[in-house]
């Protein structure tokens, strides 16, 4: 089985296995600490995980936003309540730079 971790202070944390993750579309996984994370993978297989907090509303909705790529190639993930996108590398909103979300370093692994 192949599962998505993600590098938090303390180590590798197992989200889920990748075969629950839908190209296109994130899933929120509670964290240790008590965040929350939105964790996607893309058409392409690569995966990608930010805070699922949304910085202009509060709410932790970015799990559902939409994904898309800027004419650059860059990923990104447009939240669904105010359409703010969000780099899905750097963090960065691409409508307004003065806010940010954390992003996480993503792996998978294989174990049997």
């Amino acid at each position: 089985m192949t599962t998505v971790q993600l590098k938090l202070e303390k180590g590798w944390f197992t989200v889920c296995a990748t075969a629950r993750l839908i190209p296109g579309r994130g899933v929120a996984a509670l964290l240790p600490d008590g965040r929350q994370a939105a964790v996607f993978t893309d058409r392409r297989g690569r995966t990608y995980a930010i805070d699922n907090r949304d910085p202009f509303t509060g709410a932790y909705v970015l799990s559902r936003g939409l994904l898309g790529s800027t004419p650059e190639g860059r990923p990104y993930v447009a939240s669904p309540l105010l359409k703010h996108r969000f780099d899905l590398e750097t963090g960065v909103c691409l409508d307004d730079e003065t806010r940010t979300v954390q992003t996480y370093l993503t792996e998978r692994s294989s174990w049997f």
